[in-house]
């Protein structure tokens, strides 16, 4: 679906979620083919670290210094619906599991955690605990491994069915600020304060058999600290974002840059999301900016302006109705 089509039907503009989060404790909602902003709902007492849509498109989770929250979408409260408090230091990573039966984060305290949403609230069911700050989560396609990377440089493969971890190390003295894997379950990416993005081929993960990773590529994927990753809904490209204000696409054919996103007002690049038919991208920068651009062009087709400070994370659902 292209979002910039003015033509489009109602209900299809309808379908597209946008939600920016930073450092001005807000959580904005946004029309995403107007640039207008829908709704601001009040993350108090915190930054925004990370930000999830339920598969449900209902709520949304915000991850924050020692809690996590979440919001409806459609509804007009603005203030959080669930609370999850007494957690240390920042949570860093949100996600769900495809039928919403569970959460996952990671957290500053050094632990990947399993939240149980079936009682309509929040409960820790699992823990897993590692040895450094855990920068960054992501689910595998088979639903049943967590790879967890952390502040030391570690990667951790963990088995949800069996509880048995693997760990790589692709560069020493190096942290892990972000992971991804591909919808189509073939590449695992990950991106390092150093600016590199590693690059695994994926083989296993089916019928009890582990995932097992095969290197692919290195890329010196920016020039200061890169900051996130992500892959098109289609797995043919992989956006990375950095601290040297790009955003960079690499097609994952070969993982050759095919191009780079950058303006003169753009900062820090903290997040990116691809649109359903992987036309285009919005990022999140630090001049408190979201922009939506055209993948094959390189073009800004939409700005989303209104926060007061950096924007740190965002989450798209762009998902065309039948």
């Amino acid at each position: 679906m292209k979002m910039t089509t003015e033509e489009a039907g109602c209900e299809t503009r309808e379908s597209v979620i946008l939600a920016t989060g930073g450092y001005d404790h807000t959580i904005k909602l946004w029309q995403a083919h107007t640039g207008n902003c829908q709704r601001t709902l009040q993350h108090t007492e915190s930054q925004v670290n990370a930000l999830e849509i339920t598969p449900d498109r209902q709520r949304i989770a915000a991850a924050g210094y020692q809690h996590i929250r979440m919001y409806e979408i459609n509804s007009s409260n603005a203030n959080p619906v669930v609370n999850c408090e007494g957690l240390t230091k920042n949570v860093s990573s949100v996600g769900f599991q495809e039928d919403g039966k569970w959460m996952y984060t990671g957290g500053e305290d050094c632990s990947a955690r399993i939240w149980d949403l079936r009682k309509g609230s929040m409960q820790c069911q699992r823990i897993f605990q590692v040895s450094a700050p855990v920068n960054c989560v992501c689910l595998h396609p088979n639903q049943a491994e967590l790879i967890v990377g952390d502040q030391s440089g570690i990667i951790h493969i963990w088995d949800l069915k069996t509880d048995h971890n693997e760990q790589l190390i692709p560069e020493t003295d190096s942290a892990i600020l972000s992971m991804a894997i591909d919808p189509a379950g073939t590449f695992l990416s990950a991106v390092n304060n150093k600016g590199r993005c590693f690059i695994w081929a994926l083989s296993g993960g089916t019928n009890d058999e582990p995932t097992r990773l095969n290197p692919k590529h290195k890329l010196e994927a920016h020039k200061r600290h890169a900051l996130k990753c992500r892959f098109s809904p289609d797995s043919s490209l992989l956006v990375t974002t950095s601290a040297d204000q790009t955003a960079r696409i690499w097609e994952t054919d070969k993982f050759t840059m095919v191009q780079e996103l950058t303006c003169d007002a753009q900062r820090w690049v903290w997040d990116a999301a691809f649109s359903l038919d992987s036309q285009y991208v919005v990022t999140g920068s630090s001049d408190g900016a979201a922009r939506l651009w055209d993948v094959a062009e390189g073009t800004i087709q939409r700005e989303y302006t209104g926060h007061q400070k950096s924007i740190t994370a965002l989450a798209l659902e762009d998902i065309a109705k039948e």
